[in-house]
């Protein structure tokens, strides 16, 4: 197990430290304080290197961190205010961030992302508990909203420290939380593949039992309860990385669980 391993006790003590503080926020903050420990750990010279997916860089990563957590803050603000979004604006955020230096990108991000952590974490809970935005489709109350921006952030973070540490993994309790909302990210990242198969997948870390159900035309993800055994076994945070198309390798699996979980490797291919 990689670094990310040392963000767990401070996931516990933050999950801990008031009632007042949703998990995912917790979550959040952890993370946050994480990828700053993984970029302490790069040189310079690592920031033009690939990250996962290869076709990013590094910097190019942090730039997308970055100018997420500028264009999330902005929402958020104008949720608390009621105040409606400027046309073109996440289109100048892009922009700008495009524009910068990977030094600059890196070290951005570091600055705007713990800035947006910290506007969430004044919010009142008044105003937690009448947040309310629409996002795409979505209409999302304070905790999916923070749950969005965890997924991103915990998600990418990763693919920056799989380039220094390969053995990298997602950290808990964060990966569990984001095993709770991964039925809408399968939905939107399932590609169908011809193959007809239902796949039963159990995950530990936590414990949850799911089926996932290919079929010519659709990629669709259940929950449900397994009394024998099941085609995939592995770990809740493996299991999230896997929909979000991150998946490469699991070791000590028998070749049978191999051929189910190449299946939906080939159905979960990423964004």
């Amino acid at each position: 197990m990689g670094d990310g391993e040392f963000s767990h006790p401070r996931l516990i003590q933050q999950l801990k430290a008031g009632n007042e503080m949703s998990e995912r926020l917790a979550a959040l903050r952890a993370s946050a304080t994480h990828l700053r420990e993984v970029i302490a750990r790069l040189e310079s010279d690592q920031y033009a290197a690939p990250a996962y997916p290869s076709e990013w860089t590094i910097a190019d990563t942090m730039s997308h961190i970055g100018s997420g957590a500028v264009i999330l803050h902005e929402i958020f603000n104008n949720a608390l205010t009621g105040t409606p979004g400027v046309e073109g604006f996440n289109q100048s955020v892009w922009d700008a961030w495009n524009a910068k230096t990977p030094t600059e990108q890196i070290t951005d991000a570091l600055v705007v992302d713990r800035a947006f952590i910290a506007a969430l974490d004044a919010a009142s809970e008044e105003q937690r508990a009448s947040f309310s935005t629409s996002f795409g489709p979505l209409q999302l109350d304070f905790d999916r909203f923070v749950g969005m921006r965890l997924a991103e952030h915990v998600l990418h973070t990763w693919d920056v420290e799989t380039t220094i540490d390969p053995a990298a993994v997602l950290a808990m309790p964060a990966a569990g939380l984001l095993l709770d909302q991964v039925h809408y990210v399968a939905g939107r990242s399932g590609k169908p593949t011809g193959q007809v198969a239902t796949i039963a997948v159990r995950t530990h870390d936590p414990t949850r039992d799911f089926e996932v159900v290919l079929d010519e035309t659709s990629v669709t993800l259940f929950d449900t309860a397994h009394d024998g055994p099941v085609d995939v076994e592995l770990p809740a945070e493996a299991f999230v990385r896997l929909v979000y198309g991150r998946l490469d390798a699991v070791a000590g699996l028998d070749d049978g669980t191999e051929v189910h979980l190449e299946h939906l490797r080939r159905a979960f291919p990423g964004f």
